[in-house]
């Protein structure tokens, strides 16, 4: 059988950090109240000038690295964003351009937090419907940019960031298992930004009534996000005809530690086998999952063989899971 395996990861976050003391200084919050309520200490903040194309393109150039191939080698840059360069151009093609994979057709998911499962299953098949093709998969978020910084609510939230995948066709077990998506657009006021597309067109009116920034339900969209995390990973495990014993590690969508916790909790599924990297990235949306699978890459916290579970949550809504055996 062919399968679609990761053969590379990479990843980047900016440089410049935003602690929890730092927001003290910004809106009324507090360090043990922000670690008590989402388990993060500190997210990256990308400079002014900086685009999310320019994060992917470094997540990019690491994942090629690792893998030891040429730009030119990528048959499809896929990428997962929900904050563009521009409404278009798609971001995937300012990568692309940036990286010179000429030869690659490039365009983006979106599909809120879970884009990045989006993009990974749209990738395994274009791999099985041609396995000698190499596609790559990105998340890549400058959530800073539309992040109301008076919303305490929100801001202490989110951070920036950009994470990569290579993918080639491969016979055997390894790779992609399964892959599993959702969507309620009945609940789409849960979360939202409401100003700039054909709805709400950008104005001075929009820009005045702050339109351009998120707005979140955090207690309903909090109660939704466990139970679908908690449904869609045994949906992927019954699939599989595994048990929550057979899975070496978890990397859900880094959002908030509780709603982690609660969701492995429901499945039975230990923490200890959970990664997080939450504390100091915070929320870079579709960017979270593969930061942490490049982090557990490079760190040896994955081996070859191992079972990994991917599970996602955002705006849309829409949730998501992966089976992948490393």
């Amino acid at each position: 059988m062919i399968r679609s395996r990761i053969i590379a990861t990479g990843s980047y976050a900016p440089p410049k950090v935003l602690t929890n003391f730092d927001l003290e200084k910004m809106v009324e919050t507090s360090d043990e109240w922000i670690i008590s309520r989402s388990g993060i200490r500190e997210r990256r903040i990308a400079e002014k000038n900086t685009s999310t194309s320019d994060l992917g393109t470094q997540a990019a150039l690491r994942a090629l690295e690792m893998a030891g191939l040429a730009p030119e080698d990528l048959d499809f840059i896929i990428t997962g964003t929900n904050s563009p360069d521009m409404f278009f151009p798609c971001t995937g093609c300012f990568i692309q351009a940036k990286i010179g994979a000429k030869k690659a057709a490039a365009f983006d998911v979106s599909a809120g937090c879970t884009s990045f499962i989006h993009a990974l299953s749209l990738a395994d098949k274009f791999i099985k419907e041609d396995p000698s093709r190499k596609v790559m998969v990105l998340g890549a978020e400058i959530m800073s940019k539309v992040t109301d910084w008076t919303d305490r609510g929100t801001c202490v939230l989110f951070g920036d960031g950009a994470g990569a995948i290579i993918l080639a066709g491969e016979e055997g077990e390894r790779g992609i298992l399964s892959t599993h998506l959702h969507s309620d657009g009945a609940l789409w006021e849960l979360l939202y930004m409401p100003g700039g597309g054909s709805a709400n067109p950008s104005s001075h009116e929009t820009v005045d009534k702050g339109m351009h920034y998120i707005k979140m339900a955090g207690n309903q969209l909090f109660k939704v996000a466990v139970r679908a995390l908690a449904d869609v990973s045994q949906e992927a495990l019954k699939y599989n005809r595994l048990k929550s014993q057979d899975i070496d590690i978890m990397i859900p969508h880094q959002a908030n530690t509780r709603i982690i916790e609660a969701a492995a909790k429901l499945i039975s599924f230990p923490m200890e086998k959970v990664f997080l990297n939450i504390e100091k990235y915070g929320n870079t949306s579709s960017a979270t999952i593969p930061i942490a699978m490049d982090e557990v890459q490079r760190e040896g916290k994955v081996k070859a063989g191992d079972l990994m579970l991917l599970c996602s949550f955002g705006t849309g809504v829409t949730w998501g899971s992966a089976v992948i055996r490393w």
